[in-house]
């Protein structure tokens, strides 16, 4: 083993050498946020500070506890965020499998062997160990570049879990208050169903009396039959709802329990939506951009280390051991073997491949920039689109809540004119309706401004914590 020193040697000293490592470094691209979201509104508040809605956890967001529930069941259970974890732990290994390029490798042969001789009555046994080592010089950094790309995709995966993350936590939230939606729609419903059988029974009675007459019963029974006839439609949206949920949360299709209705879901006093220049790191998916363009610039440096030579090192030791009878004298034998090599490999004549591998190389550097811009660019796009839905319809619900008002006191006035014998039943009969189809637009107007608002939480890059 004395002589395999000086191999030992050579390896270790060569991988002390620094190296050049060709290719660009990478430099983060210079990004001009806007100075300032899209404000519509008459008073725009200041959005200098810094605080942002988004750094709020998800359970601080959602306050009702049972969909608090809901969304840690999906964090454990959704199989899109089992694959991303899987994902993660692929792309870890696929680090260490290319990291592991930097280091010697050595390999172990053993070998026994025996038998016997009929013609010179011999016996033999022989055992032979043997170890290979083989070390590629990293001279110019093919090498160290393809480990930081693969460090790069492996921080890409772990963002686009993020992603994933961010993406369970809305789509639960948004299910959910969907649901809520679609359980309020069906009490108003049913509560019209109950007031029309009311005013049903009222106007028969008058029919009797002989002070009402039988168009009013046939009017009052119209807008009976309308209420019924949306009772099973929403009854099937509230069901099919419950089946995406429970496929969110990673279970069979089932019943999904309520906490608070939709009327007293909070919502809060003030959404800072942040500095525009802090999106870029709060949001996972430009994180996962800027991870995949430093890949990309990693593969630049490792196509050009394929023009300069490749060197690899080579060496091996061992011995080999037995013994030999040999017309009945016994001899015994020990023998070290050992030797060491460079191999030496220089691309002279490709046809253009390697020159159409830089090239590719670049481009993709180059696709990379472009998506790394644009999901920026998009983002912002998703944040002000968001933030203008949810000023627009918080003053939507507002006015619609005062037109209910209005339209349940003048469907009771029209009831008191009715049974005063002042007017006519079609009077009471289009308030009705028209308080009817109120009710269920003020119901959506609610349902929309909690999924602007949850659309604005997603927008700004939250939700994802852990």
């Amino acid at each position: 083993m004395k002589k395999m020193r000086p191999l030992i040697s050579v390896i270790l000293t060569s991988s002390l050498i620094a190296g050049c490592t060709v290719g660009p470094n990478y430099h983060k691209p210079v990004v001009h946020p806007p100075a300032a979201y899209r404000d519509l509104r008459e008073n725009p508040q200041n959005q200098a500070q810094a605080a942002s809605y988004a750094d709020l956890p998800w359970w601080q967001v959602f306050e009702d506890a049972q969909l608090q529930e809901l969304i840690r069941t999906a964090l454990k259970q959704n199989y899109d965020m089992q694959l991303a974890t899987e994902r993660i732990n692929a792309a870890r290994a696929q680090l260490g499998i290319t990291r592991s390029n930097l280091f010697p490798q050595v390999q172990g042969d053993g070998n026994f062997t025996g038998g016997k001789d009929q013609s010179f009555q011999s016996k033999s046994n022989f055992l032979a160990l043997t170890a290979d080592a083989a070390f590629q010089l990293d001279l110019f950094g093919k090498l160290r570049r393809e480990t930081e790309a693969a460090r790069a995709q492996l921080l890409a995966t772990e963002e686009a879990q993020h992603t994933v993350t961010l993406t369970l936590v809305s789509d639960v939230a948004s299910a959910y208050f969907t649901l809520l939606q679609l359980d309020l729609e069906l009490q108003i419903t049913r509560d019209t169903v109950k007031t029309q059988e009311d005013s049903v029974k009222l106007t028969s009675f008058r029919l009797d009396r002989g002070v009402a007459i039988r168009l009013d019963v046939l009017q009052a029974q119209q807008v009976l039959d309308t209420a019924n006839a949306q009772i099973p439609d929403l009854e099937r949206q509230i069901g099919q709802e419950e089946d995406a949920i429970s496929i969110l949360i990673g279970d069979y299709p089932q019943g999904v329990p309520r906490g608070r209705p939709l009327v007293e879901e909070a919502l809060p006093p003030d959404v800072p939506p942040g500095l525009p220049s802090s999106l870029l790191e709060r949001r996972p998916d430009i994180r996962e951009a800027e991870q995949l363009l430093i890949a990309a610039n990693a593969e630049i440096g490792v196509a050009k280390a394929e023009f300069f030579p490749q060197i690899l090192l080579t060496g091996s030791g061992g011995g080999a051991f037995g013994r030999s009878n040999l017309f009945s004298s016994m001899m015994s034998s020990q023998t070290s073997i050992w030797s060491y090599g460079v191999q030496v490999s220089q691309p002279i004549f490709t046809g253009g491949a390697l020159r159409g591998n830089l090239r590719l190389a670049k481009s993709q550097h180059e696709q990379a920039l472009i998506a790394y811009k644009r999901a920026i660019q998009h983002a912002f796009g998703d944040v002000s689109d968001a933030l203008i839905a949810y000023q627009k319809f918080h003053e939507v619900r507002v006015r619609q809540e005062q037109a209910v008002t209005d339209l349940e006191e003048s469907v009771r006035l029209s009831v008191m004119r009715y049974q005063g014998g002042t007017t006519a039943y079609l009077e009471v009969l289009d308030g009705q309706r028209s308080l009817f189809a109120a009710e269920l637009t003020l119901a959506g107007a609610r349902g929309n401004e909690y999924q602007s608002l949850l659309q604005l939480y997603r927008a700004l890059g939250g939700g994802w914590q852990q």
